[in-house]
């Protein structure tokens, strides 16, 4: 089934997330994912970043059971929309004295952060898209990964959208939200 990532922008009210959530739970339909933060700027909103799978159907459900919270101020379906999309990961992994410096190679090529550092074990943190995660995920596998935690994603709309020809055009939000 595909895949959607939808943003939701909220009134930042206490109980908002579990109506969004409950509205999912009650209708049949798993998040894959789901970040929420307030609004640097206007700290009375708050954005839920969701990922989700079901056709246009199940999707078409979503955004109008979405739209009838009162708190949901704007819900931006992603769906055929140019994202970029970031995760955040943290992985301990064993470490010995003959394994420390190969994992030492993929921490650099993955641009990675080493945040931990024990006797035995190390703490990498990598931020990206989901096949990066993947991919660094499965090669310090072999290792032996102790631990994995994972922030959901969160996801913005590019600046600049390419249509069919290829050509860029710059976008106002408006014209990128789908209701």
């Amino acid at each position: 089934m595909p895949r959607h990532t939808i943003s939701v922008l909220v009134e930042n009210e206490f109980g908002v997330l579990a109506r969004v959530a409950g509205l999912f739970s009650s209708r049949g339909y798993n998040i894959e994912s789901l970040t929420v933060n307030e609004d640097p700027v206007d700290p009375t909103v708050s954005r839920i970043v969701l990922v989700t799978s079901g056709d246009e159907q199940i999707l078409e459900q979503i955004n109008k059971q979405l739209n009838k919270l009162v708190s949901v101020i704007k819900i931006s379906d992603f769906n055929g929309v140019d994202i970029l999309e970031r995760e955040l990961v943290m992985v301990r992994i064993a470490v010995d004295d003959r394994t420390r410096s190969e994992l030492d190679g993929i921490v650099n090529a993955f641009r990675a952060h080493v945040v931990d550092i024990g006797p035995r074990q190390v703490t990498v943190e990598v931020t990206g898209d989901d096949d990066k995660i993947k991919a660094f995920i499965a090669l310090v596998r072999p290792l032996g990964i102790k631990e994995v935690v994972r922030s959901g994603k969160v996801a913005m709309a590019r600046a600049i959208q390419l249509n069919s020809d290829h050509r860029g055009r710059r976008e106002s939000s408006q014209e990128k939200v789908q209701s």
